[in-house]
């Protein structure tokens, strides 16, 4: 009991700095009135039309307050993925449009480090029970492969973050309990997710510069977003050829009846 409303109190003060910063925003070109977005608070998007409004406004604010978006973006992302909240793939595309595509996927992949890493030690100090508690059965299992392949143990890790067979979420809670070394886990996130960074990232720069939904369907946009895709297969490839040749993978299909899906 003593953890979980540890663990509530910490999530109850990070949710008020993030609304403060949020609401008590210097007045800039968009963000002047109570009539205009500036009047409310911002806003984590949940579809491409949210992503587009949110990336049109931001871009003009940050032409007068560049450090305050620059400090509410890390600020909301590692917030995300502090509290394994899903949702953290629009942010990486939203990096892309406020930040282009290098710098983007450079803060991207920092902030995905640092967050998992943050998500680690709140799960290490408050929340080992309630993992355990609430999915047992994937932590056991979870537990069975990282012995399996504790001798190699950062190539495991970079395996399962591009190719997860558990989503990345529930890894970053599990971490602490299965005694993964946090210094391998920070960079096991820095490098295994770097892929799907650039993918989310390259292509938030690509919508940056659309006028419109429609010619995001045009066949220029397209065919970039199929380079990008191809690029970014090309570490994952590499990775899984070394890991063959240091981990025993015949076993990691069996399972496959855990969530598969990569949720940031």
């Amino acid at each position: 009991m003593r953890s979980l409303l540890g663990l509530l109190l910490v999530f109850a003060g990070c949710t008020f700095v993030l609304y403060l910063l949020s609401t008590r925003l210097p007045q800039g070109p968009r963000l002047a009135s109570a009539e205009e977005p500036g009047g409310r608070s911002l806003w984590f998007p949940s579809d491409l039309a949210e992503l587009q409004e949110l990336s049109e406004i931001l871009r003009e604010y940050r032409k007068e307050h560049q450090a305050y978006v620059f400090l509410l973006f890390c600020s909301a992302y590692l917030y995300k993925q502090g509290f394994a909240i899903p949702g953290s793939s629009f942010l990486n595309v939203l990096a892309g449009a406020l930040f282009g595509p290098w710098l983007g996927l450079l803060l991207c992949c920092v902030l995905t480090s640092v967050g998992a890493t943050c998500c680690y030690l709140l799960s290490s100090i408050f929340g080992k029970q309630l993992v355990i508690s609430y999915f047992p059965d994937k932590v056991a299992l979870l537990q069975k492969k990282v012995e399996e392949n504790r001798s190699s143990l950062f190539f495991f890790l970079l395996f399962l973050r591009l190719f997860p067979m558990t989503p990345n979420w529930f890894l970053n809670l599990s971490a602490p309990i299965l005694n993964i070394p946090i210094v391998q886990f920070f960079f096991s996130v820095l490098i295994g997710l770097i892929p799907y960074n650039f993918i989310c990232v390259q292509t938030g720069s690509i919508l940056s510069t659309l006028t419109s939904l429609d010619a995001l369907f045009s066949w220029e946009t397209i065919l970039k977003l199929l380079a990008i895709a191809l690029v970014a297969l090309v570490p994952g490839t590499l990775i899984k050829k070394l890991s063959q040749k240091h981990l025993p993978l015949s076993g990691i299909s069996s399972a496959n009846h855990l969530d598969s899906r990569k949720d940031t």
